[in-house]
């Protein structure tokens, strides 16, 4: 039987979709598939609930800027490659698909070492770091694959040939979900207007402490739904607002419940919206800390019309609470925004992926260089 490594890790946005390929392989191919990630209890339990046997390996931080952290970090890189080149040779897979994050190029440098044939593919509008040095792997004997068009001009003229533009993998969880099992999880009845607030499998605090400041404005219209991140004490549940540390295979459910999103902008929140169909107002991660990929995201969605962007600037209470009120009496702006979002998530990747890594798999075809999979001649 076949057998495919996927690898990937750092926080759910990097893993989600992997898991999303992996289930629809499996459907449509007999395979056995085995992940390869970082340290981060995190990570092992999202991959293992998912029934994939995970492989844990070192993993340093990649830096564009100089620290001293880069230092030790190289040997944790170091140390990584031959933990993850060790796991490879043992269980011989086909073929190695990543999901980037830094704890990805270790095993695709391991592959590209041993000949194995690697799929890259990066689900931010611009490509982060990982995905352009694992993209340097992937021409050799693989493919560099990206959920947006414009992102394909990020790579020089010697990749261009093997980018394939195939949108971003999404669970089916998503598409098929039933809002009554949300509403049934989160004990709220069938009239309940929910407002759901995703700051990501780590939370996030700015978007923490504004929901909590606009509180009590929020629940006039809303029943609050809050993924908080297990480390932050949230204030007490109440009747309008329950805080959750995470939501983990309920979400699809109570996304499907939801009549609004907010949220940070990672690429696994905005499509998975997206697939929801459900309108958005994102507060993407900016600054020093970023390499800015959040905001283009976040760009993107606004600009097709499915999401409100709230700046840097625009992030006091009264903005958000002005924000959300708006959209909470304006039924015909959220059924525009949703349909603007449902859109997008029609481009969702999940099945082209697939076919692609059929097609690599099975021998029975070829790639053409518009993008779109077709038979050999």
């Amino acid at each position: 039987m076949l057998k495919i490594a996927f690898t990937g890790g750092g926080t759910g946005g990097h893993i989600y979709p992997g898991l999303a390929v992996a289930a629809c392989l499996k459907q449509k191919l007999p395979c056995t598939i085995f992940w390869i990630g970082s340290k981060n209890p995190l990570d092992r339990s999202i991959v293992e609930s998912a029934g994939v046997p995970f492989f844990s390996i070192p993993a340093g931080k990649l830096r564009r800027n100089f620290s001293l952290s880069n230092i030790s970090d190289f040997f944790k890189v170091a140390a990584g490659f031959f933990a993850a080149r060790s796991i490879l040779k043992r269980e011989k897979p086909t073929l190695l698909f990543s999901k980037g994050g830094f704890v990805s190029v270790p095993p695709c440098a391991a592959a590209a070492s041993l000949g194995i044939p690697l799929f890259t593919h990066e689900s931010d509008y611009s490509p982060g770091l990982a995905t352009r040095i694992n993209a340097r792997f992937a021409a050799k004997a693989g493919r560099i694959i990206t959920a947006y068009r414009e992102t394909a001009a990020a790579f020089g003229p010697r990749y261009r040939d093997k980018v394939l533009v195939l949108g971003n993998p999404v669970r089916a969880e998503f598409k098929n979900a039933d809002p009554q099992k949300g509403r049934a999880f989160l004990n709220a009845g069938t009239t309940s207007r929910i407002l759901l607030v995703l700051g990501g499998s780590q939370g996030a605090l700015e978007l923490n402490r504004l929901v909590e400041s606009s509180l009590e404005e929020l629940t006039r219209f809303y029943t609050v739904v809050h993924q908080t991140g297990a480390a932050y004490e949230a204030v007490p549940a109440a009747s309008s607002y329950k805080p959750y540390p995470y939501i983990l295979e309920e979400l699809p459910h109570v996304l499907a419940a939801a009549e609004l999103v907010l949220a940070r902008s990672g690429a696994g929140t905005v499509w998975e919206c997206a697939a929801a169909g459900k309108p958005m107002v994102l507060l993407p991660l900016a600054g020093s800390g970023t390499r800015g990929d959040q905001v283009e995201n976040a760009r993107y969605f606004e600009k097709a019309g499915a999401a409100i962007v709230l700046s840097p600037d625009k992030r006091e209470t009264a903005d958000l609470i002005e924000v959300i009120r708006s959209l909470a009496e304006n039924e015909e702006k959220r059924k525009s925004m949703a349909a603007a979002s449902a859109r997008i998530g029609e481009e969702g990747g999940t099945e082209k992926i697939v076919d692609l890594l059929l097609k690599k798999l099975t021998g029975i075809g070829q790639v053409n260089e518009s993008g779109s999979p077709s038979e050999a001649p």
